[in-house]
C-alpha cells in the first residue's frame, strides 16, 4: 500500500469517526471499502472462508423457480431447510474483511430467501392451502432459529446498553428476546416494560442528563459513603422510578418482548435462575432487577416479590434470597436456547472480565490478547481448584466458600457470543465501573454504544434478516391460524357427536 493511498484511508476513517447518523458512517464505510479493495473481495465469490458453491447452486435453483413460476418446486426447494449457517456463510470471519457487510453471493441469497418466503406467504389458497402455509412457515421457523441480545453486567457502564438498544430501535434490528444480568437486567428492564415508542422518549439526551442527576446522590452513597452497606431503599427508589410495576407476564403482554433476568443464589448448594414470562410469569420485574443487582458485599441478596390471584404482591421462594446475576450467568445462552429456540446470540459486553476470556475483544493487539486469555485460564484454573480446597478443608466457613463458588462461576463462564459489541476499554477508568459518571461521560458511552453497534449492523441485519421475515410472516398469518384451530375444533367436536349418536343408536 502506497504512502498516498495510507493517507487517502486515514482521512476516510476520520471521516467514519466524525460521522454523526449511521447513514454518514455507512456511506463513507463504503467508500473506505472502495479505496481499501474491500469492495472487490466482495463482489468475488472464492474465499476459503465458507462453501460458496452450495451457496451459490442453491441461489440458482431458488432463482430459477422464481423465474418459472414454479412455487411448488420453490416450497419444495425451500423445505429442504432454511438455516443461518448454510455452508458455513454465518462465520464471524465473514465479516472483518470489510467495514460494511460481507460477501456479495450472501448478501443475495439472504435476499433471495425472504423475497421467496414473502412469495410463498401471499399466494393464494387454491394453490398451496393454507394449512400447508403454516405448517412450512413454523417448521421453517423452528429449524432456522431466532437471534437473541445478551446484556452483560458491568457497573455503571450499563450506559453503554443504552447506546446500542437504541441503534438497534433506530433500524428495527432490536431482537424480541432480550437477557441482562447485573447493569445489564436495569437496562433490560427499563426497555421490556416500555413500547418503541416510550422508549424513543427515554433515550433522548435531556432525560438521559435528568436520569444521571438522579442517580448521583445514591452512586455516591452507595460506594462512598462511611456505611458499611447502602441505604436498600434508595437503590429500590431509583429501580422504582425507571422500571414500571409490572410482572413478566404484563410486561411481554404489552411490548411482545421476552425479557430475561438472570440471578444468582445468596447461599451454597442452590443454582442460578433465569426469570421471566416462561418460567416466573407473575414475578415482579423491578424485584428481579433488584436481586440481579445486589453485588456481594455492597448490598444485601434480595427476595423475590410475585403476583398472587388477587393481585397482591407476596414473597416468591420465601426461603431464598438472591444476588448479582453476573456472577453465575451473565450471558446465559443455553437456557435462551432451551426455552426460545436461540441459536444467534448478539452480545453486549461491557464487562471488564471480556478483556481477558475474550480472544476476539476489542483489544487489537494479536499478543497481548493471546497472554491475557492465557492468564485468564490459568487463573480460572486457580479458582477453581481453591474452590474444591475450599469444600474439603474449610467446611466451618461457609461464607469463604460461598465466595470462592463464586470466584469459580465467574472466571469459568463464557463470555461470548456470535456477534460481540464492545465498549473502547482503553479510554474508559476501570475505577469509574462502581461510581457515579457526570452527565457528559453518560452521554458519550451511549454515543460509543451507538457507534459500536453501527460497525457491527450489516452483520446483525444479514444474520437475522430471514428469521425476523418469518416472524413477521407468522403474526400476519395469526388470525388465518386462529380461525383455522376454530374450524379444526368445530369439526372435531362435530365427530365426538356424531360418535355419541351412533354409540346411543
Amino acid at each position: 500500500m502506497s504512502m498516498y493511498q495510507s493517507k487517502k484511508l486515514k482521512q476516510q476513517q476520520k471521516l467514519m469517526d466524525s460521522a454523526e447518523t449511521y447513514v454518514e458512517w455507512r456511506e463513507a464505510a463504503l467508500e473506505y471499502d472502495e479505496m481499501s479493495g474491500a469492495a472487490m473481495w466482495k463482489n468475488a465469490d472464492q474465499t476459503n472462508l465458507f462453501d460458496h458453491v452450495q451457496v451459490r447452486q442453491r441461489l440458482d435453483r431458488i432463482r430459477s423457480h422464481l423465474a418459472r413460476h414454479d412455487h411448488i418446486g420453490l416450497l419444495y426447494t425451500l423445505n429442504e431447510g432454511i438455516h443461518g449457517n448454510m455452508g458455513g456463510m454465518g462465520k464471524s470471519a465473514l465479516y472483518s474483511h470489510a467495514k460494511v457487510g460481507t460477501k456479495r453471493l450472501i448478501e443475495e441469497y439472504v435476499d433471495e430467501i425472504c423475497e421467496a418466503l414473502n412469495l410463498i406467504a401471499e399466494l393464494p389458497s387454491s394453490e398451496i392451502s393454507v394449512e400447508e402455509k403454516l405448517d412450512f412457515f413454523h417448521r421453517a421457523s423452528h429449524c432456522y432459529g431466532r437471534s437473541a441480545l445478551m446484556l452483560s453486567g458491568g457497573g455503571s457502564l450499563g450506559h453503554f446498553h443504552i447506546g446500542v438498544l437504541k441503534a438497534l430501535i433506530q433500524h428495527n434490528m432490536l431482537p424480541n428476546v432480550i437477557s441482562g444480568a447485573s447493569a445489564g437486567s436495569v437496562v433490560t428492564g427499563i426497555f421490556g416494560t416500555r413500547t418503541n415508542e416510550e422508549m424513543q422518549e427515554f433515550m433522548q439526551p435531556d432525560n438521559l442528563v435528568s436520569e444521571a442527576k438522579e442517580e448521583a446522590s445514591w452512586f455516591n452513597r452507595m460506594f462512598f459513603s462511611r456505611k458499611p452497606q447502602i441505604d436498600i431503599h434508595d437503590v429500590e427508589e431509583t429501580i422504582n422510578r425507571l422500571i414500571p410495576n409490572l410482572t413478566f407476564q404484563e410486561a411481554l403482554e404489552k411490548t411482545g418482548r421476552h425479557i430475561n433476568i438472570s440471578i444468582a443464589p445468596s447461599e451454597l448448594h442452590q443454582t442460578s435462575r433465569l426469570l421471566n414470562a416462561i418460567a416466573s410469569p407473575y414475578v415482579y420485574v423491578r424485584k428481579a432487577v433488584m436481586a440481579s443487582c445486589a453485588v456481594p458485599g455492597v448490598f444485601p441478596a434480595v427476595m423475590l416479590e410475585a403476583k398472587n390471584i388477587h393481585g397482591e404482591s407476596q414473597p416468591y421462594l420465601p426461603t431464598r434470597k438472591w444476588v448479582d446475576g453476573s456472577v453465575s450467568d451473565d450471558l446465559p445462552a443455553k437456557r435462551l436456547a432451551r426455552l426460545y429456540g436461540v441459536n444467534h446470540y448478539i452480545g453486549s459486553l461491557i464487562n471488564p472480565i471480556v478483556l481477558f476470556a475474550n480472544e476476539s475483544s476489542s483489544d487489537r493487539n494479536r499478543f497481548a490478547r493471546f497472554m491475557r486469555s492465557w492468564g485468564h485460564k490459568g487463573l480460572s484454573q486457580w479458582a477453581r481448584s481453591m474452590h474444591a480446597f475450599s469444600l474439603k478443608y474449610a467446611q466451618n466457613w461457609p461464607r469463604l466458600n460461598l465466595y470462592m463458588s463464586m470466584a469459580d462461576s465467574v472466571l469459568s463462564q463464557k463470555y461470548e457470543a456470535d456477534i460481540n459489541i464492545f465498549p473502547d476499554f482503553h479510554n474508559i477508568e476501570m475505577r469509574k465501573i462502581l461510581s457515579h459518571m457526570s452527565e457528559d461521560e453518560l452521554l458519550m458511552l451511549v454515543r460509543q454504544g451507538e457507534r459500536a453497534t453501527w460497525k457491527k449492523m450489516e452483520q446483525i441485519h444479514l444474520c437475522s434478516k430471514i428469521s425476523r421475515t418469518l416472524d413477521d410472516i407468522l403474526e400476519n398469518f395469526g388470525e388465518e391460524e386462529m380461525r383455522l384451530m376454530a374450524k379444526m375444533r368445530e369439526q372435531k367436536m362435530k365427530g365426538v357427536k356424531k360418535l355419541e349418536d351412533l354409540s346411543a343408536a
